[in-house]
């Protein structure tokens, strides 16, 4: 059992409106990350959390569904009591629509804690966002120290991420816009940069002089699952890529901020957005591949195809993407950005791997390969650092060696236990630190990027690699001679 570590805080008293409330999303990761900073002690002050849905489901159903999960997944230790006090701050509002008239009771409820600041969450298809924000705004329910959260995919293109905004913005100012991303709120994705730039040893060493290549993997084992209809409109490259993957991208390419502040940490990840070079027809063939699932075996369980599990036999969309990315600037000079992920594959896991160059000399008799170091920061499915180095192996005939893991294990260094992504960005939106939340000039570079891909692949009319479930997938058509995918974690 983790040792529980109270981090308590003075906060403005707020009121957490989840539209949406009923939905997946809510239940598996917003609502457990409230309960959780509150059982940690964090919020000491008021507030209160308000689920918006558009299902007839009863009250009584909904909170019985919820508290039973809660309980599913609390931590050890965690009372029964203590849910059923934290399920007791939600009230829960029916709206058959985004109008004026069908938000009162909202706006009802809301006026009698004038005194806490609104924070609206949009865990809503994103072409409700714009409704709901001007209905908000109609209603007089937004306020100068108001926030609003974004729930991912932003539109699925740059016109509509763009229309999207423009709506928001008739509402809300940027300031108060977070648009967020829970890859960036894992613990080893923010001690990346406190690697990077408090340790001389690597940040000297952060260059194309030094780096071979970058292989950044979010690897699922799971296909689409319940998220069918959403998946076949947008497909791995939209679903993962344009956000989780280039965000993380973002973080191990940019440039030393000259403090740590919101503005100007997004202001050097937009420095690497506009830097990303162009796909063109040529080089979205060599450089990109695509891929689509077909039956196969997972861990001995048989599993169907990506058309059987959505049954629509004549879909095209891509459950596999590897791209082959560059950064043109100094400090990255024709170092290769690997990025892969994909659904139904051989193991899930998610990981940034840096790839240093091999020694230009190896001075041992037995000239064996010399393995080059490696950075391993995995993110999930556990979280951890692993610094592959050459040793020797102990004992007498002279020079063996080997490579060996240096490790740090958040499980095993920290015994309290630490917040989920979800709970340090919800902390953060109360606090308003926009640090770890995309701003709009960032978005549109990314997705300026992301089009170069999909306007190239249709242009050549790209087409789908079939891969059978259960395999890494089609991803070695973009590697450099000589490179390989780092697959396996060395602890593995």
């Amino acid at each position: 059992m983790s040792k529980k570590i109270k981090h308590t805080e003075e906060f403005e008293p707020f009121n957490i409106v989840v539209f949406g409330g009923e939905g997946d999303l809510a239940i598996r990761k917003i609502y457990p990350a409230l309960l959780h900073r509150e059982l940690d002690g964090q919020f000491l002050t008021s507030f209160n959390i308000i689920a918006i849905t558009r299902k007839a489901q009863g009250e009584s159903t909904f909170y019985q569904d919820l508290t039973k999960h809660l309980l599913n997944t609390a931590e050890e230790g965690t009372k029964e009591d203590e849910i059923n006090n934290f399920v007791k701050k939600i009230t829960l509002i029916t709206t058959s629509e985004a109008t004026v008239e069908a938000y009162q009771n909202l706006k009802i409820h809301l006026d009698q804690f004038k005194d806490h600041q609104n924070i609206f969450y949009f865990s809503t298809p994103s072409s409700a966002f714009g409704k709901i924000a001007q209905t908000l705004k109609a209603c007089n329910l937004i306020y100068p120290n108001s926030k609003v959260v974004l729930e991912k995919p932003l539109g699925y293109s740059l016109e509509s991420s763009n229309a999207i905004n423009a709506e928001i913005m008739q509402a809300f100012e940027e300031k108060q816009v977070y648009r967020i991303d829970h890859y960036l709120g894992k613990e080893t994705v923010q001690n990346l940069m406190v690697l990077r730039f408090a340790n001389n040893l690597f940040e000297r060493a952060w260059d194309y002089q030094n780096i071979d290549n970058i292989q950044i993997t979010v690897s699922e084992k799971l296909g689409v699952e319940k998220r069918a209809d959403y998946y076949d409109n947008s497909g791995a490259l939209l679903d993962m890529i344009q956000n989780h993957l280039v965000q993380l991208l973002c973080l191990v390419a940019m440039e030393p901020p000259y403090v740590l502040q919101a503005d100007e940490v997004r202001n050097e990840k937009l420095k690497v957005l506009r830097a990303l070079r162009p796909f063109t027809k040529e080089s979205v063939l060599t450089n990109t591949v695509k891929g689509q699932y077909s039956r196969g075996s997972i861990q001995g369980e048989e599993v169907s195809s990506y058309l059987e599990d959505i049954e629509k036999y004549n879909s095209k969309t891509e459950t596999f993407v590897a791209v082959k990315a560059y950064v043109d600037n100094w400090r990255w000079k024709d170092v290769p950005f690997y990025l892969r992920t994909g659904k139904r594959l051989k193991k899930r896991y998610s990981e940034i791997v840096i790839n240093f160059k091999e020694v230009s000399h190896n001075i041992f008799p037995s000239k064996e390969k010399l393995n080059n170091n490696k950075l391993i920061i995995r993110l999930q499915p556990e979280e951890r650092i692993e610094l592959i180095q050459m040793t020797k192996v102990p004992g007498p005939g002279g020079y063996r060696y080997k490579p060996i893991a240096l490790k740090l294990d958040y499980t095993d260094s920290f015994k309290e236990r630490f917040a989920d992504a979800y709970e340090r960005l919800i902390v953060d939106v109360i606090r308003g630190n926009q640090t770890l939340f995309m701003r709009q000039d960032e978005l549109e570079a990314a997705w300026m990027w992301i089009e170069t891909i999909t306007s190239n692949w249709k242009a050549v009319n790209q087409q789908n690699i079939l891969y059978e479930a259960g395999t890494w997938g089609p991803g070695d058509a973009i590697l450099d001679e000589g490179a390989t995918w780092i697959t396996k974690s060395w602890r593995d």
